[in-house]
């Protein structure tokens, strides 16, 4: 039998499910509400299928093995611990206003709480944010295609041809996923999620045993090619400075992995993820009631450190694995040496499964993306600007079309990512896609805090003014204007030496507590309304 058939038949299967599945889903839709929160029908631990499926992007899946191979310890999973403390506070702060109020669309709270200015400058902020973050992760998919390219042909593809090939593949997955979640909206999304959650999982099981079977001498083989400084570490404090506090404090923010960074940073990094960003919040809403909510939502946030362990010791075992067995056409790009070890290594059959694993990362991030970018379209645009102005207006149609829309969209940053990856081979996958968040949703939650924890702090025009100072400060902090006139040929801004150049899981941080603090400096200008006083459309 070709060896690339039983893949083929695996693969062929794995679509054959998720577009069943999702097309299936679509029966009894007759409004947004049905489109967008599927009844509030779905079981918690489908939501919590459906959450970790929606944060294990492609990016993570060959990303997150990149780092272990590049650091060849745990340090980049200290920030899971983060983690489950900022969805602790989610589930405090968030989650039962947002079911007391009924939104379909989160940033709705805002204007409850402010005003409709702050709602669509929140609403702004995130289709832009979620549009570039959720583009740049599509690109990572197409990276085992392109290996795959390589091992049929027996050449390294061009710049030229692997634009090409990403271009090609991100149309396909793209076309797949949008068919799905523009018919079965969040039910597709959720149920679907659930089965790739299975591939994932399934595929990275079979990895971990696969590749400790490969290295000689188990145990005792593996530690012996682990014995500098730092490896295999959990925890870092950073670099240490003698007698200099604010050496320190600028050591630690310019640090990516380190214990000060999983605890403070990481935290407000998740909060703003799972609690202001109507890609996961929206999942969490079709629960039916908060406290399954908060279960999925926690629980998910548990689960979190096995799994990206799992990641990171994939990836010191790759590590392990190549040293013992060099291999001369390694590819250059850390991020690209797990999709290699599947193709070169892998059974068939397994091969397939991984392969299937990858695509499933990719299109149930995707799908949650295309669908909470439609539901914020059509809840905070199209039903207060553009429905009034048509006869018979339908906000169900007016989604499926903003979901083909968005779709476009995603597929153009998607290969715009894929030309600034393939023409500076040295870039790091995960602060590329992490680093799209840090500069704006930290504005995000610096007023949704203030929302949630305050009662009479906060008005639409002082909001306006905090997020943008709040955006400036981050942008400061992390280089921003220097990197953009680079960029144009431009030389750099002069930096002061005490001025931190923060790192990525930092940016957030910042920008929520410049938001929070300028923001409370003015007085609500609006009573806040009972549930009952507000009018709930159908």
């Amino acid at each position: 039998m070709n060896p690339f058939l039983l893949d083929a038949l695996v693969l062929a299967a794995y679509f054959a499910a998720i577009m069943g599945i999702g097309l299936y889903s679509s029966r009894g839709q007759s409004s947004l509400q049905d489109y967008a929160l599927g009844g509030r029908s779905i079981p918690w631990w489908a939501v919590l299928a459906s959450i970790l499926a929606a944060e294990i992007s492609a990016a993570t899946f060959l990303g997150a093995p990149g780092e272990g191979y590049e650091l060849r310890n745990f340090t980049y999973a200290q920030l899971a611990l983060g983690t489950i403390l900022a969805r602790v506070l989610v589930s405090w702060i968030f989650i039962k206003p947002y079911y007391t109020y009924r939104v379909v669309s989160i940033y709705e709270f805002l204007e409850i709480r402010f005003g409709p200015t702050t709602r669509q400058a929140a609403s702004a902020i995130f289709l832009i944010t979620r549009a570039l973050a959720s583009g740049t992760r599509l690109y990572v998919a197409a990276i085992i295609l392109v290996l795959g390219y390589e091992m049929i042909t027996g050449t390294r593809p061009t710049q030229s041809q692997e634009l090409i090939i990403t271009f090609a593949s991100l149309l396909f997955l793209v076309a797949l996923t949008a068919v799905y979640t523009a018919m079965g909206g969040i039910k597709a999304v959720v149920w679907t999620d659930l089965i790739q959650s299975v591939v994932m999982f399934s595929g990275l099981g079979f990895v971990l045993w696969h590749l400790a079977h490969s290295i000689p001498g188990g145990w005792d083989g593996f530690h012996a090619k682990l014995q500098q400084p730092g490896d295999l570490s959990v925890w870092s404090l950073g670099q240490i400075h003698q007698g200099s506090l604010f050496a320190n404090l600028k050591s630690v923010f310019e640090s990516e992995y380190t214990l000060w960074t999983a605890f403070f940073a990481a935290t407000f990094v998740t909060m703003a993820t799972h609690g202001t960003d109507q890609d996961m919040v929206q999942r969490m809403l079709t629960a039916k009631n908060p406290a399954r909510s908060r279960l999925a939502l926690v629980a998910s946030g548990l689960a979190d450190i096995p799994i990206v362990m799992a990641f990171l010791t994939i990836g010191i075992l790759l590590w392990v694995h190549y040293q013992y067995s060099p291999n001369p056409h390694l590819p250059e790009r850390n991020a690209h040496i797990f999709a290699f070890y599947i193709l070169e290594e892998l059974p068939p059959g397994l091969r397939g499964l991984l392969i299937a694993g990858i695509f499933a990362t990719t299109m149930g991030s995707l799908s949650t993306a295309l669908n909470a970018l439609a539901t914020s379209w059509v809840r905070d645009w199209y039903e207060p600007f553009l429905a009034p102005r048509f006869k018979s207006p339908n906000s169900l149609r007016a989604a499926r079309w903003s979901t083909v829309a968005f779709s476009g969209i995603l597929v153009l940053i998607g290969a715009g990512t894929a030309w600034m990856v393939i023409t500076n081979p040295t870039s790091r996958i995960l602060p590329i896609v992490l680093g799209i968040f840090g500069y704006t949703y930290g504005s995000l939650l610096g007023v949704f805090l203030l929302g949630a924890l305050t009662k009479n702090r906060g008005c639409d025009r002082g909001n306006l003014f905090a997020m943008a100072t709040g955006f400036i400060v981050v942008a400061i902090l992390s280089g921003l204007p220097s990197d953009l006139l680079k960029l144009f040929g431009f030389p750099p801004l002069p930096r002061p030496e005490w001025l931190p150049m923060i790192a990525f899981p930092w940016r957030i941080t910042f920008g929520t507590l410049t938001t929070f603090l300028i923001a409370l400096l003015f007085r609500s200008s609006k009573p806040i309304p009972s549930p009952q006083e507000r009018t709930f459309p159908s």
